[in-house]
């Protein structure tokens, strides 16, 4: 008998949360901490952190080889990859929507209240440059390439396989927190934006490991409300970073920032309580 895959059974194929874990974080952490010793050599710097960035790039992009490895070993996985990636005449455009603003409002919402507390009007420029370098690489091409090759591993395989076990509150928690130190080594090398974020202080640093969590679980939220469409998540992942680095944003709004998200999540997750706490995998066909 030919059985017919469905977004909820081909999720029970998606089933080596530890192997695939495990990889992505020895891979991209034995990188980034070469990359951040690199970074800090004396001689030839411009060198040293053009190696660096490219060792950077390496560790951003295994987790994605390590999905793709595993999923190539089953056609019906790769089937369903593609069939996500290009599937848009499902989804609800209320989705799509909210994928491309959320994140815009939020930031923009932080600066607005930020405002009532004597933060100046001028975080709403659009200041033409960075807070962080990237080496060779332009900033704006980090900020777009590094959301793609993280989504297409975490919610290529990582996220659903957590999914195949848990209820997605569970999911998205435990990745949420897997994904705040993931970001960890990213700290070591010179002036990437997770070492500028330490140095700026310690309060900054724990807001951007807070802000995962809201942040999962509302992108987790479209992901599956979306069909397990893959370029939503990606999306909104390039609308997080983009719309946080264009600003001249106080570092206070993004705690402000945060808070609204906190907020959010809340929301969605009282809203739509069966959606969130129910194992039933049948629940991203409604």
């Amino acid at each position: 008998m030919t059985v017919k895959f469905t977004p909820d059974n081909m999720i029970s194929y998606y089933k080596k949360p530890g192997l695939f874990y495990l990889l992505s974080t020895i891979l991209p952490w034995t990188f980034w901490f070469a990359a951040g010793y690199i970074s800090h050599l004396p001689s030839d710097s411009d060198q040293n952190m053009n190696i660096a960035i490219t060792l950077a790039l390496v560790g951003l992009v295994s987790p994605m080889i390590v999905a793709f490895l595993l999923m190539n070993r089953n056609p019906d996985l790769r089937n369903d990859f593609y069939q996500r990636l290009f599937n848009f005449r499902s989804i609800n455009p209320w989705y799509i929507f909210l994928t491309c603003f959320i994140m815009l409002a939020s930031i923009t919402g932080a600066m607005a209240i930020s405002l009532l507390f004597g933060y100046s009007s001028d975080q709403f420029v659009i200041t033409g440059h960075f807070t962080f370098t990237s080496g060779v690489l332009p900033v704006w091409f980090l900020l777009i390439i590094a959301p793609i090759f993280e989504e297409l591993a975490w919610h290529s395989y990582g996220t659903d396989c957590l999914r195949n076990k848990l209820n997605l509150f569970y999911t998205s928690i435990i990745f949420g927190a897997y994904w705040a130190i993931w970001h960890i080594p990213l700290s070591t090398i010179k002036d990437y934006y997770q070492a500028n974020l330490v140095e700026s202080g310690w309060i900054y640093s724990l807001n951007f490991m807070v802000s995962i969590i809201p942040y999962v679980l509302i992108m987790n939220w479209l992901y599956y409300k979306a069909k397990r469409n893959i370029l939503l998540p990606i999306i909104f992942h390039i609308t997080a970073v983009y719309f946080n680095e264009i600003f001249a944003t106080h570092p206070d709004s993004k705690i402000i920032q945060t808070i609204l998200l906190l907020f959010l999540a809340g929301y969605l997750t009282i809203k739509d309580r069966k959606f969130f706490f129910s194992k039933d995998l049948s629940l991203i066909n409604n």
